[in-house]
């Protein structure tokens, strides 16, 4: 009986037929929906917020006291951040948002992570065709993102279509900074009383460069990766248009909004250096005020009495990280991306010349033959270092069987009734013996 009690009263939390409350003067709290700007396709959109997402509790993890999750309800209803927007979400894309986020965490990309779905069939849903209902719950140890900080900082003088922006709440940017900091990020820096404003934007940067290498390893393209849809964590978030890659097409946009293909694959990485860029501006006053306290951390009411020159020149300290940080999610991405190809390609060591000589090339013929991403490198798990052997009797007594290896792959592409196959056969031949049979030893394997 207390087991179908608790059960119900979980139903009725993640529904929305019951809230979690507390007027308790040290540990109050209600449901609340998050506010958040953000650069949308590269242009300033001003004050945004979570337009159907209501957080409904905060709890810490058994075993650890100091790591929270947070969980939010999807399509629970509208928010102050609606606007015309009705708040609700529909079964079929919620389903789709679901099973995105499981996938991605099954190939260890840092996400978010879906709880519960919760169909509500009575409820119609207008959007292309009438559809039903559904509240999904999704967790994380935080929600927190680039555009929260945007919210307290955004570009001065410009001109925007949207629901406003509010003036710099300077006090407002420190208290985040040190919450995210201290408590999301856990920097040492913050919690032995140093400076943290620089080290909290590396921190991001590092994450999310580990995120986005794992995302053009396995061909998951997000789709929308606006400021505010970028975590503090480089957690994935925000499971919309995103798709995983069929056909091989470095230039592939998933996203139908996305005319201009700012989000397509190729460009992800980029992505996350121009909303690192938007973190690191947001920041930048904070940073320099830090370091001409002498790397100390700024404090309560810490730009009372600074002029606005003094506020520009704290600025433009705080932004000559840039090429520090933009040579860092390079380095990181660059070295992760190796590391997952290498556990792709069933390597046994990593040498620095693998993504020119070895990635490259493969990805080349995927490309212009038209190939199916997963099931290519799929198929390549078959893949044995004695079809390239020969012996002096016959000098190439496996050249049948090789073909037949190729002639498989060739067979995943869609295209295969338009496809140059001799040109395929030849371009995989080449690959395999020059780049397989040549430059690597059969013991990398």
């Amino acid at each position: 009986a207390d087991a179908q009690a608790a059960r119900q009263d979980l139903l009725d939390i993640l529904s929305e037929d019951a809230a979690l409350m507390s007027d308790s003067p040290e540990t109050g709290f209600a449901p609340w929906s998050l506010r958040y700007s953000g650069h949308q396709f590269g242009t300033w959109a001003g004050q945004l917020g979570d337009a159907r997402v209501i957080s409904v509790l905060v709890t810490p993890h058994p075993s650890d006291p100091d790591l929270t999750y947070e969980l939010q309800l999807k399509g629970a209803g509208r928010t102050p951040f609606s606007r015309s927007a009705d708040g609700l979400a529909v079964l079929r894309s919620s389903i789709r948002e679901f099973l995105g986020a499981e996938a991605i965490n099954a190939l260890q990309i840092p996400t978010t992570r879906s709880l519960s779905l919760i169909s509500l069939p009575s409820l119609p849903v207008a959007r292309e065709r009438e559809e039903s209902a559904c509240i999904l719950t999704w967790v994380a140890p935080s929600f927190m993102r680039i555009g929260s900080f945007e919210a307290f900082n955004g570009p001065s003088n410009m001109f925007f279509f949207g629901g406003g922006q509010q003036d710099p709440d300077w006090e407002g940017l420190r208290v985040l900074g040190e919450w995210v900091a201290k408590r999301v990020l856990r920097l040492e820096a913050a919690n032995q009383g140093r400076a943290w404003g620089k080290e909290l934007v590396m921190e991001v940067a590092r994450r999310n460069a580990e995120m986005v290498a794992g995302c053009q390893v396995y061909g998951f393209m997000h789709g929308v990766m606006n400021t505010d849809n970028i975590s503090v964590l480089g957690l994935t978030i925000d499971y919309g248009p995103y798709a995983f890659m069929d056909v091989f097409d470095p230039y592939h946009i998933c996203n139908h909004t996305d005319q201009e293909g700012r989000y397509a694959y190729k460009y992800q990485p980029n992505m996350i250096i121009y909303a690192c860029r938007h973190l690191l501006n947001t920041l930048s006053p904070l940073i320099g005020a830090e370091s001409v306290l002498g790397n100390k951390p700024v404090g309560p009411g810490w730009m009372q009495g600074a002029s606005d020159e003094t506020i520009a020149e704290w600025g433009e300290k705080g932004k000559e990280s840039r090429e520090e940080m933009e040579v860092l999610i390079q380095t990181t991405c660059s070295v992760e991306y190796g590391r997952l190809m290498k556990k792709c390609l069933a390597l046994r060591r990593q040498e620095k010349s693998d993504e020119n000589h070895l990635v490259q090339p493969l990805l080349d013929i995927m490309a212009e033959h038209k190939l199916d991403f997963h099931a290519t490198f799929r198929k390549l798990s078959f893949f044995k270092p004695s079809l390239l052997t020969s012996s002096p009797a016959d000098p190439n007594p496996n050249q049948n069987v090789l073909e037949k290896f190729i002639s498989d792959l060739l067979d995943l592409s869609p295209e295969g009734r338009s496809m140059d196959h001799t040109k395929a056969t030849n371009d995989w031949m080449a690959w395999f013996r020059s780049t397989l049979g040549g430059f690597l030893a059969p013991s990398k394997w």
